[in-house]
C-alpha cells in the first residue's frame, strides 16, 4: 500500500494530474476508434509488460526497454487509441515495488505511446496499398513522439521529486532520442510493412527474439552489478582488516614508548622484500597485514617486561619468548585470520631449526614467515632501545648476510640487500615519512575503535 506522507505531496499531486490526463486523452481518443481483435491487444500489452520487466538502467531512476517495439507498432499500426490502450494494459501489468513509482509509470506509458500513435497519424492513414515510404516516416514520426514525450514526463517527474539536475537528465537521455530513433525505427516499418502484407504474427516472430535478447542483457547487466558488489564489499573487508590489524598495533605501541613504529617498519620493510622476491599482490598485502601484526602477542606479557630497562634473565628470556604463540591464540580467534596466525607463531623460527616455538627450519616455516624475520631482526637492530644505542644500517646489514642459513632464509637476505641497496637513508634507518604514517593511521583506527 502507498503510505501517505505530506513530504511527498508534490509527487502525489503530479501523480493525480497524470492520471487525469491520461483518462481524459483516452476518452478523446476513444470516439471513432475501434480495437483489433482483443487477442491482438493482448499480445502486444503482454510482449510490452514482458519487455518492461527486463528494463536496463541508464540512470538511478530512469531504465532503457524494448517495450518501445510493440507500442510504437501499435501507435503506427492501429492508431493512438489502441497505442493508449496496449500502454496502459502493459503498465498495469506491470504492478512492483516501489508502487509510487509504478502509479507514475502507468500514465506515462499510457500517454507516451498516444503521443506515438497522434504522430504516426499525422503522417496519414495506412492500409494495404500504402507503400514502405510512408509506413517508414509514420514510423519516424511515432518514434520520435514516444521517446521525446518520454524524455519530458521524466524531466517533470524529476523537477517534482528535485532529484538530481535536469542537465544531467538530458545529457544521459537526449542522446538517446539521436540513436534509438533510427534504429529501432526501420526495425518497426518492417513489422508494419510484415503486418499489413501478411498477418500480425510477423510481429510476435521479431519481438520474442529482441525480447529475449534484452533478458540476456538484463542478466548480464545484473552479473556485473553482483561482481562489482562483491568487489567493493572485499575492498571494505579488507579496509576493516587492515583497520582492525593497526588498532592492535597502536595497542601495543601505547604500552612500549621504545618500540613504537616497529610494527610498522616491519610491515613496510616486509611488503618491500615480497615485491623484490616477486610474489603476487594478494601475497605482498597478507605480509604486510603479517608484519603490523607480528608482535601483538606482546600485549599477553607480564607487566613490566616489556618495559625492563636492562638485559633480561633466562627466565624472562623464556617469558618473552612466548609472544608469538601469544599471539597466534589472539588472531586465531579472529574470522579469516587463520593464515595470518599461522605466520605470527612462526615469525621467530631460524632455517637451522633453533627457533621457537615449534623448532621448524627450512621451508617448514612459511615463506611469509621468514621474511618477516628478516625484518623484524633488521629494524630492531637500528633501532634504539632502552638499554643500547642503535646500529648503523650497514653493520646490521652485515650481521644479517653473517647469519644466513642459520637464522635467515638467503634468497629473503639477498632480496633484503638489494630493496636496502636502492633505499635511502631514511628508509634504512626506519625514519622515512610513510613509515609514521603507518603509525598515525594505526592510532586512528584505535581511536575509531574504542569511540
Amino acid at each position: 500500500m502507498l503510505k501517505f506522507n505530506r513530504s511527498n505531496l508534490p509527487i502525489y499531486s503530479w501523480t493525480g494530474g497524470l492520471w487525469l490526463v491520461a483518462i481524459l486523452t483516452g476518452l478523446a481518443l476513444s470516439h471513432g476508434a475501434p480495437l483489433p481483435s482483443l487477442w491482438i491487444v493482448a499480445g502486444l500489452a503482454g510482449l510490452a509488460a514482458i519487455a518492461e520487466r527486463q528494463s536496463v538502467p541508464v540512470t538511478r531512476n530512469t531504465e532503457a526497454s524494448v517495450a518501445f517495439l510493440p507500442l510504437v507498432f501499435a501507435a503506427v499500426a492501429f492508431g493512438p487509441f489502441t497505442a493508449l490502450v496496449i500502454g496502459a494494459l502493459a503498465g498495469l501489468g506491470d504492478l512492483r515495488r516501489p508502487y509510487l513509482r509504478w502509479a507514475v509509470y502507468v500514465p506515462v506509458r499510457t500517454l507516451t505511446a498516444a503521443a506515438a500513435g497522434i504522430a504516426a497519424s499525422a503522417v496519414g492513414s495506412l492500409d494495404h496499398q500504402t507503400g514502405f515510404g510512408q509506413i517508414l516516416l509514420a514510423c519516424l514520426a511515432a518514434s520520435t513522439a514516444d521517446l521525446a514525450a518520454d524524455l519530458l514526463f521524466n524531466l517533470g517527474t524529476q523537477a517534482v521529486r528535485r532529484a538530481g539536475s535536469p542537465y544531467s537528465l538530458l545529457r544521459t537521455l537526449g542522446p538517446l532520442i539521436f540513436v534509438l530513433a533510427p534504429l529501432y525505427t526501420p526495425l518497426v516499418a518492417l513489422l508494419v510493412y510484415g503486418y499489413q502484407l501478411y498477418s500480425v504474427a510477423i510481429v510476435g516472430a521479431f519481438l520474442v527474439p529482441a525480447i529475449a535478447l534484452q533478458r540476456l542483457i538484463h542478466l548480464y547487466q545484473q552479473q556485473r552489478e553482483a561482481v562489482s558488489n562483491l568487489e567493493e564489499a572485499n575492498a571494505r573487508l579488507e579496509r576493516a582488516s587492515l583497520s582492525f590489524a593497526t588498532a592492535l598495533v597502536a595497542t601495543l605501541d601505547a604500552r612500549d614508548r621504545y618500540t613504537a613504529g616497529h610494527s610498522a617498519a616491519v610491515a613496510v620493510y616486509s611488503k618491500d622484500i615480497a615485491a623484490r622476491m616477486g610474489l603476487s599482490e594478494e601475497q605482498q598485502a597478507l605480509i604486510h597485514l603479517c608484519g603490523l601484526v607480528h608482535d601483538i602477542g606482546k600485549v599477553g606479557l607480564p607487566v613490566g617486561l616489556l618495559e625492563k630497562p636492562g638485559a633480561l634473565t633466562l627466565e624472562e628470556r623464556r617469558q618473552m619468548e612466548e609472544h608469538a604463540a601469544i599471539g597466534e591464540r589472539i588472531l586465531c580467534k579472529v574470522e579469516d585470520y587463520a593464515e595470518i596466525a599461522r605466520i605470527v607463531r612462526h615469525h621467530h623460527e631460524r632455517v637451522d631449526g633453533l627457533g621457537y616455538p615449534d623448532g621448524l627450519s627450512g621451508d617448514e616455516i612459511p615463506l611469509a614467515a621468514r621474511i618477516i624475520a628478516v625484518a623484524d631482526a633488521y629494524n630492531a637492530m637500528t633501532s634504539d632501545r632502552p638499554y643500547r644505542d642503535a646500529m648503523p644500517s650497514r653493520v646490521a646489514r652485515l650481521r644479517l648476510a653473517q647469519a644466513v642459513e642459520s637464522q635467515f632464509d638467503t634468497a629473503v637476505v639477498a632480496s633484503f640487500e638489494a630493496v636496502l641497496a636502492g633505499g635511502t637513508e631514511a628508509y634504512r634507518s626506519g625514519q622515512r615519512e610513510d613509515f609514521s604514517i603507518e603509525v598515525r593511521e594505526a592510532e586512528a583506527a584505535l581511536r575509531v575503535a574504542v569511540s
